[in-house]
């Protein structure tokens, strides 16, 4: 090694052409090793990957080389989250094919991906647009469907009107579609659902056997899953029927002061039938909210049936029944017993209407008269309650749902937060739902040998809504049963359902089925799942209720799809702003258009001055993105990824920083030429260097298999350093070789490049990671350090448990010892074994 420079515009492409001529990450089902599945969430192809892709990947790909390394055949893939509603966006911008759209996309962000060296399987390289994946779904789809776990039904949705398409609740964000930003309205539609309910206490359970799990994304999905226990109890009304409502609280069943039904529940319907105003305060509702958190924040409003409920254990009190905007026909009953001291919906609504808001929990029976300015769902005694008066929350919810049951009014029931998952969705860009609607036969799957049903490539998106319907000749079919002329279904399944099983698609590729059930079973479940938290509910939700309801049929051998999970931070930078001077609205800049100085910036166009904002997520609509090919071409792939493990905890933040790159691309440098001091020749012993090798060795494996990069990092610097220092001896050029096979999961190009120069065996890629002497590990040495009049004036390095008398003597014995003291009558020496010396003289 005689180049002062190491070069990656030269190194980083050959080196990634070596690994795909060797096939060198192409995971093998037939081997012997212990196999792993490494995998990392599969991208959207937006069109370029963001420097927070990079994070991630790296991440998943310094984990994969390690196992390979520790001599593990790996499974770690890559494909392509294709389907969804910005392809479509794009094809009406544009005037493109979704589908050429999609594919261009993701031939710029492989190219991106295969750049940084990422040691991926592309022979297992999907893309859910593919009909070859999306008709093995359908098949999948067809299966739960003859296994009772799909149905149709006509239900109340969220409609998208600028997407013209059905939204999840979970798609729903304040209101808003997730993607359009608009308003959405409520529509009843015949839809296709997935009996997600029917795992809803498995899927509960199984969270606690997910040990390698975020406490946090664990939590999320608990309540999402939304276990409840209560009372569904019948109100007898005034016009002679009776209303089931349901209750978690039913302690506070003497607080009741209102019944509110919701604007779809059959009493009300009943009586906007009859009356105008009921009918124009429902329809009201349905131009408003559609899911209990945007409610949450809604004016409340209602409508006074002029029915009234008898209290069941105060038959002489009468509660007024309302249909109320903030009362969901899924929820419970659809109906609910309104407690206005305990419930915040519930108090402003009482509030609004002047009626009656009773306290009957509190701190203490003292406080059974303090005033309410806002609900109270805290714990304390029942007050306010006749018999209940003075039991706890837990004895009051007993005592009632044991009263009600005995006198036959209602019984204890436990109901769930959790829904039927809603897959039909009116756009084009996704799997088209594998049935045909018939006249005489009714709703008929598509036989199996006639998947793949394909989306027909001219369609018209210029005009909003699915093109499907419009199509002249596509959904135009004949029935399988009958022959007769019949319809295909033409909304597409969500496209979280196509993330709901890739990762098993990965495992097992035949083309005559979406997987071989052996064959997952060699690499199922994925050992180290990484991406974002924002997934902690729908996609990881929905992937694992699907891998649960296709081992409930028989498919699968594993109900748990993920065995491990980490959530990575985001890559934040800072933004740069203008103001409008018409509307004072910011104008964001890139960080290219901007030149820093001190503390200050400016527009490099015309010298105009810029504001710094605050150090947030990179975002596209901010501007503060960091181009990762322009990064990769100014030092190199191996110094981003450096940079991507260092400085912070990967499951926290990670601030961009200019010059932390490039501190990345000089240590690049700096390994380079420690690297030309290798010699296999050397001679002589480093005790000390060894055992710091060795420990470091064991210490980065350890952090490599905890995900603690910066750790490993660290460690890896502080060897380097150490290596530096030390005179030339076997043991350093043990260490500079070790050194070469600690970064090689991390700076592989790099690696490779050295691992030639000093005539490593085959790739870096395939070598076995260095072994580690656990004699070495324990230290035997111990430093001193040598104190005059409790100032430092000397270390000392000394075997480990030696005797006092010997640590006084050396530390008397130190010529800056000697010159601190100067002379003067030592009085007194404290020896702290295997740690200090102090002298007072």
């Amino acid at each position: 090694m005689t180049e002062t420079r190491f070069e990656p515009s030269q190194a980083d492409g050959r080196w990634q052409r070596a690994w795909t001529d060797a096939r060198s990450f192409e995971a093998d089902s037939g081997s012997t090793k212990p196999k792993i599945y490494v995998l990392e969430m599969f991208p959207y192809p937006s069109g370029r990957i963001h420097i927070g892709h990079v994070r991630n990947y790296t991440m998943g790909d310094v984990l994969a080389r390690y196992k390979r390394m520790t001599g593990h055949e790996v499974l770690h893939p890559m494909g392509w989250d294709a389907f969804g509603m910005p392809a479509e966006n794009a094809a009406i911008e544009k005037g493109v094919h979704p589908g050429a759209w999609t594919y261009d996309n993701i031939a710029n962000m492989k190219a991106q991906l295969q750049r940084l060296g990422f040691a991926l399987d592309w022979s297992r390289e999907l893309a859910t647009c593919d009909p070859a994946y999306y008709g093995h779904e359908q098949a999948l789809f067809i299966d739960l469907y003859q296994a009772g776990l799909v149905y149709r039904k006509e239900s109340a949705v969220n409609w998208d009107p600028v997407d013209q398409t059905v939204l999840a609740n979970e798609q729903v964000i304040d209101g808003r579609g997730w993607r359009s930003n608009a308003l959405v309205e409520k529509r009843k539609l015949n839809q296709w659902f997935l009996k997600i309910t029917d795992f809803a206490q498995d899927l509960l359970d199984g969270l606690g056997t997910l040990d390698g799990w975020p406490e946090k994304v664990r939590l999320m999905q608990e309540n999402w899953i939304g276990k409840s226990q209560g009372l569904q109890f019948s109100f007898n009304l005034t016009n002679g029927e009776t209303l089931d409502v349901y209750t978690t609280r039913p302690d506070t069943i003497f607080g009741a002061s209102f019944v509110a039904v919701a604007p779809d529940h059959p009493l009300a319907q009943a009586i906007a039938a009859n009356n105008c105003e009921a009918a124009r305060f429902i329809e009201q509702c349905r131009a408003g909210g559609t899911t209990a958190a945007e409610l949450e924040t809604a004016e409340k409003l209602g409508f006074d049936t002029c029915i009234a409920a008898v209290h069941p254990l105060d038959p002489q009190r009468r509660l007024p029944v309302y249909i109320a905007n903030f009362v969901l026909m899924d929820y419970g009953t659809g109906a609910i017993m309104a407690v206005p001291g305990h419930d915040q919906r519930d108090f402003d609504f009482a509030t609004k209407y002047d009626l009656p808001i009773i306290r009957v929990v509190a701190s203490s029976a003292d406080a059974a008269d303090a005033p309410l300015t806002e609900a109270e769902a805290g714990d304390g005694v029942l007050v306010n309650s006749a018999i209940l008066n003075g039991m706890s929350v837990a004895d009051a919810k007993a005592a009632v749902i044991g009263r009600a049951e005995s006198e036959g009014w209602g019984e204890g029931k436990t109901v769930w937060r959790l829904r039927d998952w809603g897959v039909s969705r009116q756009r084009y860009w996704g799997t088209p739902i594998p049935f045909i609607h018939c006249d005489a036969c009714g709703v008929v799957p598509v036989p199996k040998d006639q998947l793949p049903v394909v989306l027909p490539e001219d369609v018209d998106m210029s005009v909003p809504g699915n093109p499907l319907v419009r199509h002249p000749t596509w959904k135009h079919t004949q029935c399988p049963s009958c022959s007769a002329e019949a319809t295909r279904e033409t909304d597409t399944l969500d496209t979280f359902i196509n993330s709901s099983w890739y990762f098993l698609r990965f495992a097992s590729q035949p083309t005559d089925k979406p997987f071989d059930t052996a064959e997952i079973a060699q690499w199922m479940p994925v050992a180290q799942y990484i991406g974002g938290i924002e997934h902690a509910i729908l996609h990881l939700l929905y992937a694992r209720f699907w891998t649960r309801a296709l081992a409930h049929i028989g498919a699968l051998e594993v109900k748990e799809p993920f065995a491990s999970l980490f959530t990575q931070g985001m890559v934040t930078h800072e933004t740069y702003e203008q103001k409008n001077p018409d509307n004072g609205q910011p104008v964001y800049f890139t960080p290219d258009e901007v030149s820093r100085s001190g503390e200050g910036a400016v527009r490099i166009a015309d010298g105009s001055a810029i504001t710094i904002g605050p150090v947030v997520k990179m975002s596209k609509s901010k501007k503060n993105v960091v181009d990762p090919d322009a990064i990769v071409d100014r030092f190199g792939a191996d110094a981003v990824r450096w940079f991507m493990l260092s400085d912070s905890p990967p499951e926290r933040d990670l601030p961009w920083s200019a010059a932390g790159i490039e501190g990345c691309a000089r240590f690049v440098q700096r390994l380079w030429r420690l690297f030309a001091q290798y010699d296999a020749a050397a001679t002589g012993e480093d005790k000390s260097l060894a055992r710091k090798m060795h420990q470091t060795i064991a210490a980065v494996a350890g952090d490599v298999e905890a995900l603690s990069f910066n750790k490993a990092v660290a460690r890896i610097y502080e060897l380097t350093s150490a290596v530096d220092k030390a005179a030339a001896s076997a043991d350093r050029s043990a260490a500079i070789r070790a050194i070469l096979l600690l970064i090689a999961p991390m700076m592989p190009h790099l690696a490779e490049e050295a691992w030639e120069r000093i005539g490593g065996e085959g790739l870096i890629a395939d070598a076995a990671w260095p072994a580690v002497d656990p004699a070495l590990l324990v230290d035997d040495e111990v430093t001193i350090a040598v104190q005059v009049k409790g100032k430092l004036r000397d270390t000392l390095t000394v075997a480990k448990g030696l005797p006092s008398a010997e640590l006084e003597a050396l530390a008397l014995a130190s010529e800056k010892v000697q010159r601190a003291i100067d002379g003067a009558e030592v009085r007194k020496v404290i020896v702290v074994p295997d740690r200090l010396v102090n002298i007072v003289a």
